[in-house]
């Protein structure tokens, strides 16, 4: 299946929760989901379908992956590496997902939302332990160092963009802000706990597990 281009807050309405796709507007009372809390489409508002297990699992999935905005297949290996390690899965497939490179630049307030980071990411803008990575699902280890490039620091355009982000979000206790550089450090893994968005993981792992 190809990229999404459609409306963001169509997806956010479907998933029946924030999503925090677009920014600031999610934060505000424009928020889409604010006006029309029911699901997309002509008889979104009248009508209500019984849920099956399968798609409750699909849903939860579903919400997921538009949170964090990864796709089928990068989702898959996500998994894949999860059931892998010691652990609980679902937790396990979580931890990697904050651990996304995207996703920290974001929670970090250096991003107005995952999209803009990955951007941001793609533009070659940021450096993880003075080098320059491209590449938005990079995933963080532990003491790793994220900021922006001497280049980006000094762009007008990116210090306006970083005044105006700036106190978006409260930045969770694994991760440790540098105000002065410009710059964040992971300072431990992140738990079940960190993650921001409500979710029954293990639909997730049912569902895959079939």
């Amino acid at each position: 299946m190809g990229k999404y281009n459609g409306p963001l807050c169509r997806l956010c309405r479907a998933e029946g929760t924030k999503l925090f796709l677009k920014g600031k507007r999610c934060l505000t009372d424009k928020c889409s989901l604010e006006r029309r809390n029911y699901p997309p489409g002509q008889r979104g508002a009248r009508v209500s379908f019984r849920k099956s297990n399968y798609k409750l699992q699909l849903r939860e999935k579903q919400k997921v992956k538009r949170f964090y905005g990864v796709g089928e297949r990068q989702f898959r290996i996500f998994f894949a590496k999860a059931a892998k390690k010691k652990g609980i899965t679902g937790e396990n497939l979580l931890q990697a997902l904050e651990l996304r490179l995207d996703n920290v630049l974001y929670r970090m307030n250096m991003a107005f939302s995952r999209a803009h980071a990955r951007q941001l990411i793609r533009h070659g803008h940021i450096i993880v332990n003075g080098k320059r990575v491209s590449i938005p699902s990079y995933n963080l280890r532990l003491n790793d160092e994220v900021g922006f490039c001497e280049k980006a620091r000094n762009n007008e355009s990116v210090k306006a963009m970083l005044s105006d982000v700036k106190g978006l979000l409260d930045t969770p206790g694994w991760l440790v802000m540098n105000e002065e550089k410009l710059s964040g450090k992971v300072n431990s893994l992140p738990t079940r706990d960190d993650v921001s968005i409500t979710v029954e993981e293990h639909l997730i792992v049912e569902l895959y597990s079939k």
